[in-house]
């Protein structure tokens, strides 16, 4: 039987709200830093050619499998519920920043304008000539990724969730590689294929890209993640074995296992 939380020792209790605060934490912060840098850099990674914001968001789905196992489904939907908020946040302050009136660009700092060479083609579709503001540059190449980040994270994060919790029952609880590897990497299609499909859409429909180059974007997006999910099994085996006897959680399914 689970320990109801009011037998549970005041110190034991602080561990474990510690822990998922930190997981939550770096959770919330990784996926934020895919916001912030979204596709502001491609970088190439060995054979794949990858955004820059792409970089942080495996340990998204490392820290939602540790957040099952350790505490359960329901605060792992917690803490993804609480990141779908904070993308409609992002967003909205983009929103708002671009909507309230600048001030007059000759008072501006010669910094907050980029003179152009030549005309600009932004991934919103809009032409930017002669300059263009810092601001508008960056709400031009990361509000369309914030955008696409929350349907692919409304998505493949609460499948992941789910996920995990499906072949922790069908394997009865043991094998914590499958859960881990199958959940995340299906998930993680999940996610590159939304995610790249509605970044770049709008740039594939107007014949500005190519089939083959969106499709490669997607390919190079799911190997990253899914060599990322291989690699980070020992890393959650070597979590699961120190936390759990140091936060005191029963070796029972985690759908049952103590909560915060």
């Amino acid at each position: 039987m689970t320990t109801p939380i009011e037998q549970i020792p005041e110190n034991i209790r602080e561990r474990r709200e510690f822990v998922f605060l930190f997981l939550a934490g770096f959770f919330l912060c990784s996926m934020t830093l895919l916001n912030v840098i979204g596709i502001t850099r491609f970088v190439q990674l060995g054979p794949m050619q990858l955004a820059v914001g792409v970089l942080p968001y495996p340990l998204t789905f490392l820290c939602t499998d540790l957040v099952c196992e350790l505490f359960g489904k329901k605060r792992a939907n917690q803490m993804v519920t609480v990141g779908l908020v904070l993308n409609f946040f992002i967003l909205g302050m983009l929103t708002l920043g671009n909507m309230v009136p600048a001030v007059d660009p000759s008072a501006q700092p010669p910094w907050q304008n980029i003179q152009l060479a030549s005309d600009l083609a932004l991934p919103n579709g809009s032409v930017a000539k002669g300059s263009i503001e810092l601001f508008g540059l960056i709400y031009a190449t990361t509000s369309g990724a914030v955008f696409a980040s929350m349907l692919a994270y409304v998505a493949a994060q609460y499948i992941d969730v789910r996920l995990f919790h499906f072949w922790k029952r069908v394997t009865h609880g043991k094998h914590l590689w499958v859960r881990n590897n199958f959940s995340t990497m299906m998930s993680q299609m999940v996610d590159s294929i939304m995610v790249v499909s509605v970044t770049f859409g709008a740039t594939f429909l107007r014949g500005d890209m190519a089939l083959g180059l969106l499709l490669t974007l997607i390919l190079n997006n799911y190997l990253f993640k899914f060599f990322a999910a291989a690699l980070d099994t020992p890393l959650i085996y070597l979590c699961v074995w120190k936390l759990k006897p140091w936060l005191q959680i029963d070796q029972e399914p985690a759908a049952k296992a103590a909560s915060i």
